[in-house]
Order: C-alpha cells, then structure tokens, then sequence
C-alpha cells in the first residue's frame, strides 16, 4: 500500500505528472468511490498546499459535502448556485480568478480567493464535483484544467458504497 506520495518537482505541470503517477498507483485496486475521493483530496491538498480540496455528491436537486481537505465547508449547494452548482448545472469545468467577482458566489470561507471545479460523470450524468480553492488570487489555469480532469478519470468504474 501506498502511505505517502511525495512531490519533488518545482514546475505545476511536473509536480501534476509525478503526482498523478503515484495516486494512479494508490487507486488501481480499489473500487470504493468514496474511499478514493479521499485520498485524491489529501493527494491534492497536500501535495499542492491548496486551501480547501474537496468532493460535492449529487443529492436530489443539491451537492451534498463529500470527502475533503480544509477547513469545514458548506455541507449543501443548490443546482446552480455557486461555482459548483453552475459547473454541475453547465456539466463544464468552471475556473475563477477572483471568487468575489462570480455573480452568486457562495462564501463557505472568507478566505478563499480563486477556485476551480471540475465535473464528476458517471457516463453522460454529472455525479459529483471536484472543488478546489485557493487563498491567493488567479491560482488556476488550462494546466491546472488539464490535469485534474486526468485525476477526475481515475475515479472512472468506482462504486458508491452502501454500508
């Protein structure tokens, strides 16, 4: 079992390849929807030093807060509200540059500057989405796009569970 994944690299898109490799590693065996997307937040949160990394579930006609990293979070978002419940809404990855300028924005921490969320799918059927805020502004871009959609796609085939 994998315990640690360790980023050396500098450069964004070298530490998302090295990372990627390894959390590809840590989630092969597993089946557990749930399970990976905690690892993926922690992968993430730590590997980047983001200040909140984390999973929505759809749940009826809201997000319901699922695995994360950070500071305590909004525990729902109605379908399109929010930059989550837009991407959700508009099945698209939304990238913010300064969350105070999104119309409708929904604050869960003050500090949170810049954000980007990505769709979770289950085939055509957003399932979830994968949320990720920092305290700095303009934090994300097309790189950042580029390779957390490949971390998404790792968690392609995982089953919720029903305990």
């Amino acid at each position: 079992m994998v315990e640690q994944l360790i980023v050396t690299k500098t450069k964004k898109s070298q530490k998302y390849i090295q990372l990627l490799a390894g959390v590809t590693e840590l989630l092969k065996d597993s089946t557990d929807l749930i399970s990976a997307m905690a690892n993926l937040a922690a992968a993430l949160k730590y590997s980047f030093n983001f200040f909140w990394v984390g999973f929505y579930l759809v749940n009826g006609d809201k997000l319901t807060l699922g695995p994360f990293q950070g500071p305590i979070a909004c525990m729902e978002i109605p379908f399109g509200k929010g930059v989550c419940g837009s991407a959700w809404q508009n099945k698209k990855t939304i990238i913010v540059e300064d969350v105070n300028k999104f119309p409708g924005h929904i604050a869960c921490n003050s500090a949170s500057k810049s954000e980007i969320v990505l769709c979770v799918f289950d085939g055509q059927k957003v399932i979830g989405v994968l949320d990720i805020d920092s305290d700095k502004l303009a934090s994300f871009d097309a790189v950042d796009e580029k390779y957390l959609t490949n971390f998404i796609q790792l968690l392609n085939n995982k089953q919720i569970p029903h305990y």
